[in-house]
């Protein structure tokens, strides 16, 4: 499908017999359909680096799969129909026409209850971070183990692809910018060759697992007991992670909304749900983990940045690039 496809059928498809009359939202890989009581996510035909959408094939597998990981959090993944044009009509489900794509359901939330709204509005309480941390903890112990062994070479790719995202928008970005990349990949460089052994340690201890790969404020709703979404189905290796990496990046996020003392509670928490996962002697550990996360957001902001259009926008996301490469100063001067 294309954007003025999926404009179409959210303007004018059908979905059974009701007509979705919807609203399209876009995100870097996705288009979601948003309609009475439901969400239809449809994958963009991307071939990207870390996923590849770009065949019919392909979308209906990691639809699927993406049913299929996300139900282990919660019940809003209904199904996965297919999107079918029939002359000029279009469906959400089979209705004998040419099937041109596919789309995951879901039961639609309430967007004001997403933890990254509800932050900006400064209404985040302590009491939804200690449920959604023990939450998260109880996933974590139940999630099945990797053994996998560290592989340096792939840690320090992982942290350096900062550097092509920050050379495609090297004019947008100014000088400064640039070199506090550079600064941090031969800090990571120097940091990951030291403590290798300590990483493979933890995979060793069986803290290397299959968890959601994608844990942020944006992919949360806090309703009582909180809801957990959109976990990464498109690559094994984001997903099956360190849990103290996964747990990094809930902390980091909090951090960038400048809620320190929720961050401390979120780990807290979750360190007296599992007092064995995150021991003094991870804490340098942790730390890098944080940096790590605040340079994938930096990275994937970075992105977006190259294709934005509008100069709010840009100027918008120049302040949120600036925010995750101050978190990755803070944290490196904590080393």
């Amino acid at each position: 499908m294309k954007k003025e496809d999926a404009e179409i059928l959210a303007e004018k498809g059908f979905f059974e017999d009701k007509k979705l009359d919807g609203k399209l939202v876009e995100t870097h890989i996705s288009w979601v359909i948003l309609s009475g009581e439901f969400a239809f996510k449809i994958k963009k035909p991307l071939k990207l680096s870390f996923l590849d959408f770009s065949t019919l094939a392909l979308r209906k597998k990691f639809c699927y799969r993406e049913l299929e990981l996300n139900s282990r959090f919660s019940d809003i993944y209904c199904g996965v129909f297919p999107i079918e044009k029939k002359g000029d009509k279009w469906r959400i489900g089979e209705n004998g026409g040419e099937t041109v794509d596919f789309a995951v359901q879901m039961k639609l939330m309430d967007n004001e209850l997403r933890m990254d709204e509800l932050l900006s509005r400064n209404k985040v309480r302590g009491d939804q971070i200690v449920s959604l941390a023990k939450q998260v903890a109880r996933f974590h112990q139940e999630a099945p183990v990797i053994s996998d062994r560290f592989e340096l070479k792939e840690a320090k790719a992982l942290f350096n692809d900062i550097g092509n995202a920050c050379a495609a928008v090297k004019k947008l970005m100014g000088t400064h910018r640039v070199n506090a990349v550079k600064e941090a990949i031969a800090w990571s460089d120097s940091f990951l060759s030291a403590h290798q052994t300590e990483f493979q340690r933890r995979v060793e201890q069986g803290f290397v697992r299959d968890v959601h790969g994608d844990l942020h404020s944006g992919n949360v709703f806090l309703t009582d007991p909180p809801v957990v979404f959109d976990c990464i189905e498109f690559n094994d290796k984001i997903r099956q992670i360190d849990v103290l990496y996964e747990v990094a990046f809930m902390c980091m996020d909090l951090e960038a909304f400048g809620k320190k003392d929720l961050s401390d509670l979120f780990l807290t928490t979750y360190q007296s749900a599992t007092p064995d996962y995150y021991t003094p002697k991870d804490a340098m550990i942790f730390l890098y983990f944080k940096c790590l996360r605040a340079n994938v957001r930096a990275k994937v902001t970075m992105l977006a940045l190259e294709q934005a259009e509008d100069s709010k926008d840009k100027e918008e996301l120049m302040s949120r690039i600036d925010k995750y490469l101050e978190l990755m100063v803070n944290y490196r001067k904590n080393d």
